[in-house]
């Protein structure tokens, strides 16, 4: 999430003028105290009545071991989980290319964090630091980076301004910048002001599209700076019909699948409002296909309870993923409703699903990622909302590889559009083929990992002269 996805921006503007009157720390520090006057009770609140329990805070203020020896680093930045998992090809061809440094790995969220300590167990694992002056400076100390890589655009002034002053490149790699969201802020007057002079600082940007391209030009990166790599999450995707583990999922939460006469849909990684939609399509769907299962998969943990809720008072039998353990004995009775509330299922539960619908995209939350699905070859379904994947959305739709649902949440025919949509693919003799599209679509844009990382280590390499 871009640095101005947060109240700073609309602080700075009543301390408009201050910018000229001191080091750029300073003026953002200021702001960053503003902000947390207004966001602490935000915080508050979400862990105590949201249940949203942020950890580390330590690390986050730059408590962080200091880096042993004297080995050059390169410190790779992700922000979530999906960000986190598309720094895998990054990482590995990062460490083929420079084997002389240690690499280093930091993430936003705690799911980003958890997910990084699993994939990487040998590396220095922690949490990304506040943009305040001294914490960043204090990082900076513990880590002795030679190059910093912030996956997408996760860019704050204070980080790049003091990286800067000590002559250590600053790079984006797997690029964008979204129009909806992130162009709008940065265009206003006061925030312009002080973005140009952070973008314009960038080392590098490898850019998803060229339209992403565009507008880091247009936020100050100068263009020989920028270059068009394509999406990371080609490369992360991995291209297969069976997933380890996808057959033990099923044994235990008792779906059934093609092999006992039964047909499962998936709806993964869904937002608010869009559980509610889904059970009501799936009633619908059960009028005329009783051998239909559903499993939902909420995108953050911290909705698990309340979907747990909505499952219960909606009639249905359901089944809690976490309350039926690997090597249990199956329920006696195929659940309706499995609700997949464990961390790191997702595509085992794509893998069995005979058509999948991404969620995030029938509410205006930019939607889901699509790939893990195409790259199984399982046939999907996507709202309208779906500005944070525009790109592979559309290399899909020219593919006839997805289908695009012109509806939302608000809309009071949501359900049964969507019991259609599902419907259509069901009993579509052609089915296979619209997941066999997709996965095609995978495979012709692979090959970015390699070129983003040439770029990067030629990056470390000119530093060091």
């Amino acid at each position: 999430m871009p640095a101005w996805g947060h109240p700073g921006p609309m602080l700075y503007g009543r301390v408009r003028g201050f910018y000229d009157l001191g080091p750029v720390w300073l003026v953002m520090d200021t702001v960053y105290l503003l902000a947390a006057v207004v966001v602490l009770p935000l915080l508050v609140w979400q862990r105590w009545v949201g249940g949203k329990r942020r950890g580390g805070w330590g690390q986050r203020f730059g408590r962080i071991p200091a880096r042993c020896g004297a080995r050059p680093c390169v410190w790779v930045h992700a922000v979530s989980l999906g960000e986190t998992n598309a720094t895998r090809g990054i990482v590995a061809a990062l460490r083929r290319g420079l084997p002389g440094h240690d690499i280093v790995i930091s993430a936003t969220t705690d799911t980003g964090y958890a997910r990084a300590r699993e994939i990487y167990p040998d590396l220095q694992v922690f949490r990304y630091p506040l943009d305040f002056s001294w914490v960043v400076r204090r990082v900076l100390d513990a880590v002795r980076p030679s190059l910093i890589v912030l996956m997408e655009l996760e860019v704050w002034p204070n980080l790049i301004e003091l990286a800067t002053r000590r002559g250590i490149p600053v790079a984006v790699a797997n690029g964008r910048v979204t129009e909806a969201r992130s162009m709008l802020r940065f265009r206003k007057p006061v925030v312009r002001r002080v973005a140009r002079r952070m973008f314009r600082r960038l080392a590098w940007v490898g850019a998803q599209n060229r339209t992403y391209a565009e507008r880091f030009a247009e936020l100050g990166v100068p263009s020989e700076r920028i270059e068009v790599t394509g999406m990371l999450k080609w490369d992360t995707a991995e291209i297969a019909d069976q997933l380890p583990g996808a057959a033990e999922l099923a044994r235990c939460v008792g779906i059934v699948g093609a092999a006992g006469g039964r047909r499962l849909w998936v709806c993964g990684q869904t937002g608010p409002g869009e559980e509610a939609v889904a059970l009501e399509a799936f009633r619908r769907l059960r009028a005329g296909m009783p051998d239909l299962q559903l499993a939902i998969i909420p995108r953050r943990p911290e909705r698990f309870d309340e979907v747990a809720d909505l499952l219960g008072r909606s009639g249905l039998s359901f089944l809690r993923r976490s309350r039926q353990k690997d090597g249990q004995p199956p329920p006696a009775s195929p659940p309706d409703v499995i609700l997949g509330d464990t961390m790191g299922e997702l595509r085992k539960f794509y893998c069995l699903a005979d058509v999948v619908f991404v969620g995030r995209s029938l509410v205006p939350l930019g939607g889901s990622d699509p790939i893990e699905v195409a790259a199984l070859g399982r046939p999907m379904i996507v709202g309208p909302h779906t500005w944070n994947f525009a790109d592979s959305i559309d290399k899909f739709a020219a593919a006839g590889a997805i289908r695009i649902l012109p509806t939302s949440t608000e809309d009071p025919e949501a359900a049964e559009k969507l019991a259609a949509a599902v419907r259509e693919i069901l009993t579509e003799p052609g089915a296979r083929a619209i997941g066999l599209a997709a996965q095609r679509v995978v495979r012709e844009n692979q090959g970015v990992t390699e070129k983003t990382a040439a770029a990067l280590i030629s990056l470390v390499q000119r530093a060091q002269q």
